[in-house]
């Protein structure tokens, strides 16, 4: 073997390695990346935007991997857990899914039905009533006869809300002009038979309906004495 061989065979152990120690250092970084950022897992983000109270499916996630030392506790790893479930506020397309965001979809008890009527935005309990919310249903009366003293009565205790939907413009009726145009919502209601037609009742006879918010856990129970309120009886 000549110089020139032994330079050439010499430069090809030296190219080696080099290669070898490219590659070892190559595994070294992945190596450190991979302690740092820990093994993968699987989480959800969403598709789109998805409304408040809509009903949670499938098909507005899509499935991704991500560090598991990057994930929060609350965080959903597994779509089965959206099941039954309806969102609690506005759900921004490419959030994480995480249990926080939804609540258990609220459902009807044997003999009830569900009933939905509009009610003014104003006389609502703006912003505060949610699915699974417990209401009490106020209507105020006018006097049957000219003279007659008008009357609040609660019309139904204890109104489980099933769902709340999105605030619309009504145009008041043309043959009533002493009513301005109003914002309303759909309230959606679980009730009994009796109940359904109280509030029906309320929602098409009387001038205006309300909605008084029930603390969790209180007894909103009302004696039918105390039912009816006029001014000129109240001492």
């Amino acid at each position: 073997m000549n110089s020139r061989q032994r330079r050439g065979v010499i430069l090809l152990l030296l190219s080696v390695l080099c290669a070898i120690g490219a590659f070892v250092g190559v595994l070294s970084v992945i190596s450190d990346v991979k302690s740092k950022v820990g093994p993968e897992v699987t989480a959800y983000q969403l598709k789109n935007n998805v409304p408040p109270y809509t009903a949670l499916t499938t098909g507005q996630f899509e499935k991704i991997e991500m560090p598991e030392r990057w994930l929060s506790a609350n965080a959903v790893t597994d779509l089965a857990d959206i099941r039954g479930k309806i969102a609690v506020t506005t759900l921004k397309k490419g959030s994480l899914l995480q249990s926080d965001m939804m609540v258990d979809q609220p459902a009807l008890q044997p003999g009830q039905q569900e009933v939905a009527i509009m009610i003014d935005a104003a006389t609502g309990v703006a912003g505060k009533i949610t699915p699974g919310s417990t209401v009490n249903v106020y209507a105020t009366f006018e006097g049957e006869r000219e003279g007659d003293p008008a009357q609040s009565k609660i019309i139904v205790t204890n109104a489980k809300v099933l769902d709340v939907g999105d605030l619309k413009a009504l145009e008041p009726d043309p043959e009533d002009r002493t009513r301005e145009p109003t914002d309303a919502v759909p309230i959606t209601f679980a009730l009994s038979s009796l109940d359904a037609q109280r509030i029906t009742y309320a929602e098409s006879f009387a001038k205006r309906v309300r909605l008084a918010l029930v603390a969790p856990g209180g007894d909103s129970t009302v004696p039918d004495k105390d039912r009816t309120y006029e001014l000129t009886k109240d001492k």
